[in-house]
């Protein structure tokens, strides 16, 4: 009896669906590498899974590479975005179009170890409806990247009601349930990793070093880093808005006793002189953190503007898999 039952969990766990996404954007010369290695993890499972790749515009011969692995692999699909939308919205598509009881989401250079797949899905099958890989460390990485990360991931924490553990990637599974509690959320300019810590669900960590990128050049600029954490404080945060407000609270009040010391300097003493110094001092002291101040504004009042127009997040221009 044992043994039957043993083989109905077996039969049971061989019809569920593990789902892979991979955003890549000019990773011609990794999917290859990363395809083998993933079927080489995935294969001895006692499951059926599919990889989804998700080409954000690529410039480079991605697209080919990946109409002929679709054609040589009927588990693999590609969907090949209509330009550029960014690492978050390809992402976003990658789950959107996911159809498995589980998905795993990683990117497509092989940072993002494949042989930690395993163990992804072992946390899973205990009850984790949530398995999120934290990187300790990058093979490679400049001190400057290093740094920046740690600062953005401590700031965020301090001005923000959500926690996001330092080191965290987009390296992770998520149950069915999960995926579709996050396709509930509807915002353009998403923070895919805030959204993963704030969602709730069982939550369990696994721990890796980084290994060095295997060909091509990181896509993440410095531009980009900015505009990522320009995203994340402005989705979880408002206390930029309220530093603008208490700083024009604070200097307002500086400035009645300012006009104080100006109007004793004139009425009750014989010093008063032309203060052309301290009056330009103060009006570009002034107008500087008034312009910061509207520039705050203008960044909430701009994403608002892009959520209003209820554009498509984006859109798909081909998908390939198997004739």
């Amino acid at each position: 009896m044992n043994g039957e039952k043993r083989d109905d969990c077996m039969e049971q766990m061989e019809q569920k669906l593990i789902s892979i996404a991979v955003p890549v954007y000019n990773e011609q010369d990794n999917i290859d590498v990363l395809h083998q290695e993933i079927v080489r993890y995935m294969e001895p499972l006692p499951y059926r899974f599919e990889l989804i790749f998700v080409d954000d515009g690529s410039r480079d011969a991605t697209p080919l590479v990946l109409d002929r692995l679709t054609q040589q692999d009927a588990r693999v699909r590609a969907l090949i975005l209509a330009r550029n939308y960014g690492f978050q919205t390809a992402l976003t598509c990658g789950m959107e179009n996911a159809d498995g009881a589980a998905v795993i989401t990683m990117d497509g250079d092989l940072q993002h170890p494949p042989s930690l797949l395993p163990e992804l899905i072992r946390r899973w099958e205990a009850g984790a409806e949530v398995v999120q890989t934290i990187r300790k460390d990058t093979e490679g990485a400049s001190l400057l990247k290093k740094w920046t990360s740690r600062f953005f991931y401590k700031m965020i924490n301090v001005i923000s009601k959500i926690h996001i553990t330092e080191g965290g990637s987009d390296f992770r599974l998520l149950d069915r349930k999960v995926v579709l509690s996050f396709r509930r959320f509807g915002e353009r300019a998403k923070f895919i990793r805030g959204i993963i810590s704030s969602i709730g669900y069982r939550q369990e960590f696994v721990y890796f070093v980084a290994p060095p990128r295997m060909a091509g050049v990181s896509k993440f600029s410095l531009g980009k880093m900015l505009h990522f954490a320009l995203d994340g404080i402005t989705a979880y945060s408002k206390l930029p808005l309220r530093i603008a407000f208490y700083m024009g609270l604070l200097l307002g009040l500086g400035s009645f006793f300012l006009l104080g010391h100006v109007l004793f300097i004139k009425f009750f003493t014989e010093e008063a002189v032309p203060g052309w110094a301290t009056t330009s001092a103060s009006v570009f002291l002034l107008g500087g953190l008034q312009l910061v101040g509207l520039g705050i504004v203008g960044e909430y009042v701009g994403r608002i503007f892009e959520e209003v127009k209820g554009r498509p997040l984006y859109l798909v221009r081909d998908e390939l898999r198997k004739k």
